[in-house]
């Protein structure tokens, strides 16, 4: 927890020092925000056991950002944060999160028009007195106000990959607790939603005799769950239930339950609702009664202790978690047609990775050995084209010298009788008009084409849809990245057809991008179901730009689930032949 913490602090400092328009130190802190965050370890256990001198051999980490994390460890603040917060005291974090919204623009808002949060912007929006300063306008005014109402939406929301590293950091230490017998997330966080509200989590402690020995064990629970770190305010305690707030702005909540009734308990905390509802109405039916507490027929509890046994008794196979939305999943059940939801073994590779000869961290072989190392056959050097000049865009002549240095990589792969591969391939830029911005001579020396939307979002539907589609027509473009070009609780899906991709894409064979960073999460769980009755081939990326986000693959396969995607619906989920067969159109 205390990672995420100062990774926030870090966040901010950058945000602050890019507002000032400093050089290099920004981008320095935000790396560093990014490495504390996927840090495995906690980052209070790594100073408690090696000092200063540890904290420095963090990736990222340097002798001045070491300070600041000892003193946040020490004082849980950091004064230079404290100090640029006085000198222009805003909800940074708020306003930014308005698409449009930088930071300097955020320090020209408040020293022209004194605004600090999100209340002040939107009162000044509709007064139109932004659209007078220099660099704003009534388009940018009109985007503001619209951008506030997509917040206003999507408040008390947290990302799921947010919120998950928290939660499992809580049931890591939980589970040392030797007490406790069982434990496990429920609520959106078992269901895998994309926006988390809350935090349920579930305990059992292991059975005793004794009521005076059971209670002891759960006050132990309790106590230990209040005094964690991140704990920032206690909403209440009881014996069987404590609720907190957490230093990230999102509220848990822990039970503990009896181990006889764990399943029906983590079943009904589970959710959704919606689904619920159904399983107590087929209980009903059937003479049953179903509960948090169990299945029961008249007094006698017939299930409870785990899921499984609640389903088989209700009549159904058991249902996934992220499938529990009252969207078909019981009916398929009941006709024993779930499908088999792809999981993490099943993929092969991913193709949707940023080296360092563009915009990445990284060079190739340190992905691939990374790549190798998760147990991939096989790895996709994405780098941007040369229209994202602000990703250092390889043009044709670049493009081609980084192929020739991939064949350099393989031969040596070759040379050691290893299997993996690097593909060579390309994010490529799709214009306003449709038309790539790389020549197709270059785009036939790839092995595939990843080709995404990066520029003028707000188009017409019809412009939007006619320009993916020419895109897609392109005997060379194999993939489609982040279709709908959502940013989830910062920018809503531009406008356009997605039926009429569907169709196109099923014509032309081509592919559809799940995105696997948190913030993006694209394709969204609807059009994945609808992707996959169309009969259209999806493969679930990262779209790393560092070998450190290789983990985040695990939230696009979640994705995946809540889609009902299968290993045969999922590209990558096929050997390197398979799938190149596949993506060959021309």
């Amino acid at each position: 927890m205390y990672n995420s913490e100062i990774a926030k602090i870090f966040h901010e400092i950058a945000l602050y020092l890019e507002m000032d328009n400093i050089p290099f130190k920004p981008q320095a802190y935000e790396k560093a925000a990014e490495n504390l965050e996927i840090l495995s370890e906690d980052i209070a256990e790594i100073y408690k056991s090696g000092g200063f001198e540890a904290l420095e051999k963090i990736s990222g980490i340097g002798k001045s950002m070491a300070e600041k994390i000892e003193e946040y460890l020490k004082k849980g603040k950091v004064k230079e944060l404290e100090i640029l917060k006085k000198k222009i005291p805003v909800d940074l974090e708020a306003l930014i999160s308005v698409e449009g919204i930088g930071p300097r623009k955020v320090k020209t808002l408040y020293q022209k028009l004194k605004i600090k949060n999100l209340s002040d912007l939107e009162k000044a929006a509709r007064d139109h007195k932004i659209a007078p300063l220099d660099g704003f306008g009534e388009k940018t005014e009109q985007n503001i106000l619209e951008g506030i109402e997509f917040l206003k939406r999507d408040k008390g929301r947290f990302l799921l990959g947010e919120i998950e590293p928290v939660v499992e950091e809580v049931i890591g230490k939980i589970k040392k607790i030797k007490e406790v017998k069982m434990i496990s997330p429920a609520g959106s966080v078992r269901r895998k939603k994309e926006t988390i509200g809350d935090v349920d989590i579930l305990v059992s402690i292991k059975k005793t005799s004794q009521p005076a020995v059971a209670k002891a064990m759960a006050g132990k629970v309790m106590d230990f769950f209040v005094s964690l770190p991140g704990v920032v305010k206690i909403w209440g305690k009881g014996m069987t239930k404590s609720s907190v707030r957490m230093a990230g702005g999102f509220d848990m909540d822990i039970r503990v339950v009896p181990e006889k009734s764990f399943g029906s308990a983590l079943q009904y905390f589970s959710g959704s609702k919606e689904h619920n509802i159904i399983l107590r109405k087929i209980a009903i039916d059937k003479g049953l009664k179903l509960s948090e507490y169990g299945l029961f027929k008249g007094s006698k509890m017939i299930a409870g202790e785990n899921e499984e046994g609640i389903y088989k008794k209700l009549g159904l196979k058991w249902i996934p978690p992220e499938l529990r939305e009252n969207s078909g999943e019981i009916e398929a059940a009941l006709k024993n047609k779930l499908p088999k939801l792809v999981e993490p073994k099943d993929i092969f590779g991913d193709l949707h990775v940023h080296s360092n000869w563009n915009g990445g961290e990284d060079s190739m072989e340190e992905l691939a050995q990374t790549a190798m190392k998760m147990g991939y056959e096989y790895i996709g050097i994405s780098d941007h084209t040369k229209f994202l000049r602000i990703e250092n865009g390889l043009d044709e002549k670049k493009l081609h010298e980084r192929n020739k240095e991939i064949d350099k990589i393989n031969s040596k792969f070759k040379i050691k009788n290893s299997k993996f591969r690097i593909l060579k391939g390309c994010e490529a830029n799709i214009m306003p008009d449709g038309s790539i911005d790389i020549d197709n001579k270059a785009l036939s020396e790839l092995d595939y084409v990843i080709a995404g939307v990066h520029s003028q979002l707000r188009m017409t539907k019809e412009e939007m849809t006619n320009r993916i589609i020419k895109a897609m027509e392109n005997p060379h473009v194999d993939i489609i990245s982040h279709p709908t070009g959502r940013i989830i609780k910062q920018r809503e899906e531009y406008e356009f057809d997605f039926d009429k991709i569907l169709e196109v894409a099923r014509e032309t064979k081509t592919v559809l991008e799940i995105n696997s960073f948190p913030n993006r999460l694209d394709l969204k769980d609807t059009n994945i179901r609808k992707a996959k009755k169309a009969g259209v081939k999806m493969i679930i990326n990262t779209d790393s730009h560092t070998k450190r986000t290789f983990p985040l693959m695990k939230y696009g396969i979640s994705q995946a689930r809540r889609g009902w995607a299968e290993k045969g619906d999922i590209i990558n989920c096929w050997p390197v032949e398979k799938m190149k067969s596949f993506l060959k159109k021309s």
